[in-house]
């Protein structure tokens, strides 16, 4: 496990901290890790931490992590790096991007796509033919009906109702969910979902 603020040899989940991720080019060179997974629950911060590790070893193999018990179709397509949790279900013909977070229990139905670095929370279920933008975070418990298109950048708010489209760059929520503001790329927003402001 790679971590810039745990000291060396920190156990985390049962791993050991083995260093920061300026570390990595070295430890891949001396055989001690060989592919990996960025667990980190912020959308943009997971992005940032990819791109590092790119740039510092551009061959380095993301792995996805997939809890036994979730349920993946067989035509379902998970890009590297995607982490899939508990009792998550991703239906027929998906298409889940590159280090996206599929949560616990949360369900993707048919036909949806999730774009690169998007995330749907614990409990989140959407209908067929759903769109989520590339950084978009759809929160815990979301009910997002079928056939709508999220923009990247956006987030939805915890418990939200998804009735219609929403627009690139904004922080939605509420039943039915409705644009409360604007967003930047970049924007913090776990641990403020709940937070109605």
């Amino acid at each position: 496990m790679l971590d810039s603020f745990k000291p060396l040899e920190t156990r985390c989940a049962g791993c050991a901290v083995l260093g920061t991720v300026q570390d990595l080019e070295g430890l891949v060179r001396h055989s001690r890790v060989d592919a990996g997974v960025v667990a980190i629950g912020d959308n943009w911060t997971r992005g940032r931490i990819v791109a590092e590790l790119r740039a510092a070893v551009p061959e380095f193999p993301f792995v996805n992590a997939i809890h036994p018990s979730a349920q993946i179709a067989r035509d379902a397509v998970l890009g590297p790096g995607t982490v899939v949790m508990a009792g998550a279900v991703v239906n027929p013909g998906c298409r889940v991007g590159e280090f996206c977070i599929v949560n616990t229990r949360a369900s993707l139905d048919h036909d949806c796509e999730m774009d690169d670095y998007s995330s749907l929370g614990p409990g989140a279920v959407t209908g067929g033919c759903v769109q989520i933008g590339a950084y978009s975070a759809v929160a815990i418990g979301c009910v997002v009906v079928e056939e709508i298109r999220i923009g990247k950048h956006t987030v939805v708010g915890a418990g939200a109702t998804v009735l219609g489209d929403l627009p690139e760059h904004v922080l939605a929520y509420g039943t039915p969910a409705r644009t409360v503001r604007a967003r930047g790329a970049g924007d913090p927003y776990l641990g403020e979902l709940s937070r109605r402001k």
